[in-house]
């Protein structure tokens, strides 16, 4: 079953045209990678599968609602973790899990305690009342993953999941995304990383210039074109890792 699928999906920004009539299917309980250089369109595609921004032309539909006509349908069934820190920087760790709850109409008697399970899920609880101010870049993306849960997604959007963290968080985010892919939940992120891609996707879209270049397994495209899955990168967009980030 495809809980995501494009066909002819098309974004123009103005004269610029940031995705370029792509197709692709998403199934359940997947984990999706988009890979590619900034500029490629991997984060507007994303924007548009949960309904941040419509599509200029083509069908996008997510649980089979298309995102045009069903938006509200969609964002109940899934949660984003946006790759810029969004959080509210008044409140504790506890009170912004409580107050992005009342976007699903979750009432405090059940969001309460729900938010403390999921600060137990990704190893927050100790800093419950720690005003957001006070934690650490690592602390943050913790933070941010239990607020995408927070409406028990079935499908879970992460644009850049552990951008910005050492080796160590970066390994512990990826333990709690395969826990969530084991009870079922569907992946789909953006990630400059090829070994976080390798480790936890099932297929991955290389994409270039607002089009995909290339889907299948990480194991499938690095037999099929050689070497490691950051040689397929380079080969299919010629662009290292390292000059993206400098």
């Amino acid at each position: 079953m495809d809980i995501v699928s494009a066909k002819g999906l098309i974004k123009d920004y103005g004269s610029l045209r940031a995705v370029d009539g792509i197709d692709f299917e998403i199934k359940k309980g997947e984990c999706f990678g988009f890979l590619g250089p900034n500029g490629a369109g991997k984060t507007t595609v994303m924007k548009i599968i949960h309904c941040f921004m419509p599509p200029t032309a083509g069908n996008v539909r997510v649980f089979d609602m298309d995102v045009t006509k069903n938006p509200s349908g969609i964002k109940a069934k899934i949660g984003v973790m946006p790759q810029d820190d969004n959080l509210d920087p008044d409140l504790t760790v506890l009170e912004n899990l409580i107050v992005y709850a009342r976007y699903f109409d979750i009432p405090k008697r059940l969001s309460s305690p729900l938010a403390s399970k999921l600060l137990e899920f990704t190893a927050m609880k100790e800093k419950t009342d720690v005003n957001i101010r006070d934690l650490s870049g690592g602390m943050k993306r913790r933070l941010l993953l239990a607020r995408a849960l927070i409406n028990n997604p079935e499908l879970l959007i992460l644009d850049e999941p552990t951008v910005g963290l050492d080796p160590h968080s970066r390994r512990s985010v990826w333990d709690m995304l395969d826990n969530l892919k084991f009870e079922g939940t569907t992946l789909i992120l953006t990630t400059h990383y090829m070994e976080e891609a390798e480790r936890l996707c099932d297929r991955v879209a290389i994409m270039d210039s607002g089009r995909i270049v290339t889907v299948g397994s990480p194991e499938t495209l690095m037999e099929t074109h050689g070497g490691n899955l950051e040689d397929v990168y380079l080969k299919l967009t010629g662009q290292r890792l390292a000059e993206e980030a400098a």
